[in-house]
């Protein structure tokens, strides 16, 4: 009769997945799963337009909020200005359509910058992403906190750990999977869509009906700075600088292409003219709205005559404009807040999904540690997850989640990757066309179309990275001056890493095979089931020779040793080292050596027992040793270390099983192993 199979479909993995991961995070998924995880464009907008859609929620503000610092008088600049930061949105977003057609494997300006530009310029655009990736989530949660605060004032004491709670919430969010996440953040993101929307439409037919919303800042008079005629222009630029911050996210897209569903240019390129479509109605209708119900968000709230900026914090552009289109405290009013609040929040899933993809990419092409480049239980790219996650909130820590604070930082590194990917782009395209026979009349047309954009881009965008970057530098912006070419610096020096390493590992023709002896050695501290075992596997594979060793610090100690190794009648000789300096990897390796200069260049393998336990405070009852060995001794020339686990009773909280099986019994059937698969052969007997 044949052995019994029981009828379990669990993965091993399955089994071993802690309890907190599982409700956590969700049940591990298998790699065949990795096509149902890619995502729809219904599903990819809120994904990978959040960031960019919840711009406008405080581009206008900051955008305002600058002009008002040479007082009211400014604001009639704004139409100019708000007009400008939206022709520049049209121009970026057609660039990045041809960037996807052109690059769909999900490197975006960092591998069009690396392929056409060259290494240095590549790495320049991925340490800039990297560091706007981080400032994507520090500013996206503390403009939404912001939101929060505008309707409970009562919670600005809590400012930091809100914002903390929040990155941590939206980390575990992510680390469930790409689909869960885009399920959990598609309602917020679509409700703030239609919900900023009715309120845009609200105000201005009111205001046509000769109804104009006003907000209640608009009885306060400003308290403008003097300005030269040098001032006021850079005032203005500084004012569109602050005003592009809703061009971040665009680039998102262009990094999570391979995320999205086949076909994957096609719907990487209509999400990203959807999201550039809606980005600019709600941008503009929102600072039209702001102009007509003359709302003064200052920079200083003590600028504001009359305000008690020491009592109440200033509420946000989208909260004066909400309360006075809607009402204070109605419905819609929190509505608006809520709805701006969560899309704010999930705005930085936009760069939790583009700085692990690019993360992988880098990894891949040897810029980045290789953890980056695996994918954890839900197939996503865990690890950049939690880095982004954790770098996330040190800087809301160090900023105190303060909005006008990080803003300054924000948007530099963006517009660095923008520009020296419109101009790799239009290096791409000059090439393909050299490349191109003249009779291809349909593909060199794309061509020039594409060269005709990208350098309207490049231009476009090269000017704004100049104005952004003298604007903003004495506001903070030097430290990201600073931190970009730090982290190229060092991603370069991970390349020339990995190329050392495998240029010493690699293969060639000189390597010879073959040892003249073939030696094994059980570390035995004391005469217990552990040594028995590794005992039992050292003879198992039947190496040429097996010694058991016995490092020698007490005298005492060693006689036990000897005695319990002749009294159970051990079937291998036991061989005593003496260490008078109580050392142990140090004798053992001195007696390996002497061991190879008489036999000959022998491979010593060393049998460590090592226990496992199933709680974490059983490691720090334990000294550990067998690791502690197994290092040092690794550094020894011609040994190899086999760990020998003996599970204690509490590891069947990992495993599921007690390790009771004798010596050699696990091999030889007597032992039912792990997710019960086969049942005991002393079963199948009876049967018979």
């Amino acid at each position: 009769m044949s052995p019994a199979v029981t009828n379990d479909s669990r993965e091993p993995g399955d089994e071993t997945t802690p309890i907190a991961k599982r409700i956590l995070i969700g049940d591990p998924l298998t790699s065949e799963m990795l096509d149902d995880q890619l995502l729809p464009k219904k599903m990819a907008l809120p994904i990978f337009a959040s960031d960019a859609l919840s711009s406008v929620a405080y581009a206008p503000q900051e955008l305002l909020m600058i002009l008002l610092i040479g007082g009211t008088a400014f604001l009639a600049f704004s139409p100019g200005v708000a007009a400008a930061v939206v022709a520049l949105l049209i121009v970026v977003v057609l660039s990045y359509r041809q960037l996807v057609k052109a690059y769909p494997s999900g490197g975006g300006d960092y591998e069009v910058a690396r392929t056409n530009i060259g290494e240095k310029a590549g790495v320049v655009v991925a340490a800039a992403l990297l560091v706007d990736y981080v400032l994507t989530v520090a500013v996206s949660v503390a403009s939404g906190v912001d939101n929060i605060i505008s309707a409970i004032p009562g919670l600005d004491p809590l400012r930091v750990e809100l914002a903390v709670g929040f990155v941590i919430l939206i980390i575990i969010v992510n680390l469930r999977g790409v689909r869960e996440a885009s399920q959990a953040f598609a309602i917020p993101t679509y409700v703030f869509i239609g919900s900023v929307a009715l309120m845009i439409v609200t105000g201005l037919v009111r205001w046509m009906l000769g109804d104009p919303p006003v907000a209640e800042s608009a009885q306060y008079a400003v308290q403008a700075e003097d300005l030269t005629q040098a001032a006021v222009i850079l005032l203005i630029l500084r004012a569109f600088s602050s005003g592009c911050s809703a061009l971040t996210g665009v680039e998102a897209v262009a990094n999570g292409v391979p995320a999205f569903r086949k076909p994957k240019v096609r719907n990487a390129q209509t999400t990203l003219v959807l999201m550039g479509s809606i980005a600019i109605l709600l941008f503009a209708g929102l600072t039209l709205l702001a102009l007509v119900s003359n709302v003064h968000y200052a920079e200083n709230p003590c600028h504001l005559i009359g305000f008690d900026c020491e009592g109440t914090p200033q509420p946000s552009l989208m909260a004066q404009v909400a309360a006075a289109t809607f009402g204070m405290n109605s419905i819609l009013f929190f509505l608006v807040q809520a709805a701006t609040a969560c899309v704010l929040l999930l705005a930085a899933n936009t760069a939790f999904n583009g700085f692990p993809l690019l993360g992988s990419v880098l990894a891949r092409d040897g810029y980045a540690p290789k953890a980056l480049n695996t994918r954890g239980d839900r197939l996503v790219y865990s690890n950049g997850m939690i880095i982004l996650g954790a770098v996330a909130i040190l800087v809301l820590i160090v900023f105190q989640a303060r909005l006008t604070t990080l803003i300054q930082l924000y948007i530099i590194g963006v517009f660095v990757s923008f520009s020296l990917g419109q101009i790799g782009m239009v290096r791409h395209w000059r090439k393909e066309l050299r490349l191109l026979s003249k009779k291809a009349v349909r593909e060199r047309r794309e061509a020039n179309v594409g060269l005709f954009i990208n350098s309207l881009g490049a231009a476009f965008t090269l000017a704004v990275l100049l104005i952004v970057s003298v604007t903003k530098f004495t506001h903070g912006a030097w430290l990201v001056f600073v931190m970009i070419p730090v982290l190229s610096f060092l991603m370069i020096g991970v390349n020339r890493y990995y190329r050392d390493v495998e240029h010493e590992i690699e293969l060639t023709d000189d390597v010879h095979y073959g040892s003249s002896g073939d030696l094994a050695l059980i570390l035995v501290s004391r005469v217990q089931k552990p040594v028995a075992k590794a005992v039992d596997y050292a003879l198992a594979a039947k190496h040429d020779k097996t010694l058991a060793v016995h490092i020698a610090v007490s005298k005492e100690e060693t006689l036990e040793v000897q005695t319990e190794w002749d009294l159970h009648k051990m079937p291998i000789p036991l061989v005593v080292i003496e260490s008078p300096y109580r050392h142990y990897a140090a004798p053992l390796a001195a007696f390996i050596r002497k061991y190879r200069e008489t036999h000959g260049s022998s491979v010593v393998t060393v049998y460590l027992p090592q226990y496992i336990v199933g709680h974490w405070w059983e490691s720090l009852l334990h000294n550990r040793r067998a690791r502690r060995i197994a290092q040092q001794l690794m550094l020894v020339h011609g040994v190899t270390i086999t760990l020998v686990p003996w599970l204690l009773d509490s590891s069947e909280l990992i495993y599921g099983r007690r390790s009771r099986p004798l010596p050699g019994d696990d091999r030889l059937g007597r032992y039912e192993p792990a997710y019960g698969l086969v049942q005991h052969l002393g079963n199948e007997e009876k049967q018979d």
